[in-house]
């Protein structure tokens, strides 16, 4: 029941009043909630109440929308710690999730001055570029844009990029070391927005990411968008 006497605002009652029904497991992950009717006269209150109330769970990744099909609860945001040097495969399988690649391009470029900058080659050098969409339990989670040097995985093949690309980079005896990451909110674009399934305009993280092998030579330069409402970044701080 609402408390139209309190001076917490009807559409935040209605908030919580969703966000305890969804934690109680009475509404399950990627099932659809009552219509914007029904909760209406179920709560009472305008449409523009409840689209306040339900946009803001939108918003804090506890719903999402789908165009002319209805809303519906999303499955609980992926924890990616951020002190430590991982492959999405192995994350996701840590998860108890089903890591999947889809690759959308593969080839063989000379490099962008800023790309080659990051990756420390000499001029003719050539970076293998590649972009590919991330999948946890067949569920869009991230686009990746990867250049690797030619010099240093010369036979690199689409077939072998289904995998981990960490687990090919260490069967040739390469030790990988560390990894410096910058990282930004932004609304997504159009052709991103359609390859993550998400509506637009939609928050994403964008990560840029150049990891380092044990001799301090920079091997991998990646550049990746995150759906924000499926992954959130945590790590630990000490003083």
């Amino acid at each position: 029941m609402l408390d139209k006497q309190s001076p917490i605002p009807i559409y935040i009652q209605i908030e919580e009043q969703l966000r305890a029904r969804i934690s109680a497991g009475e509404f399950e992950a990627g099932a659809a909630i009552p219509s914007e009717r029904e909760l209406t006269e179920s709560f009472g209150v305008s449409r523009m109440t409840l689209r306040q109330a339900v946009t803001n769970l939108v918003n804090d990744g506890l719903l999402y929308r789908e165009k002319g099909r209805g809303t519906f609860v999303a499955s609980p945001k992926v924890e990616q710690p951020l002190n430590g040097l991982t492959s999405f495969t192995e994350d996701m399988k840590a998860r108890g999730m089903v890591p999947s690649n889809q690759l959308i391009d593969f080839k063989e470029i000379d490099p962008e001055p800023d790309v080659a900058g990051e990756l420390g080659l000499q001029s003719g050098e050539k970076v293998f570029s590649f972009k590919r969409i991330r999948y946890a339990d067949d569920k869009p989670m991230a686009i990746e844009r990867t250049f690797l040097p030619v010099k240093l995985f010369p036979g690199l093949t689409e077939e072998a990029l289904k995998g981990s690309l960490y687990s090919i980079i260490e069967e040739q005896q390469l030790r990988i070391s560390h990894a410096s990451q910058r990282m930004e909110a932004a609304l997504v674009k159009k052709e991103d927005a359609e390859l993550l399934k998400i509506g637009m305009p939609s928050p994403v993280l964008c990560i840029e990411r150049l990891s380092y092998l044990g001799n301090g030579s920079p091997f991998e330069l990646v550049r990746s968008i995150y759906r924000a409402d499926r992954y959130k970044f945590i790590t630990d701080i000490k003083r």
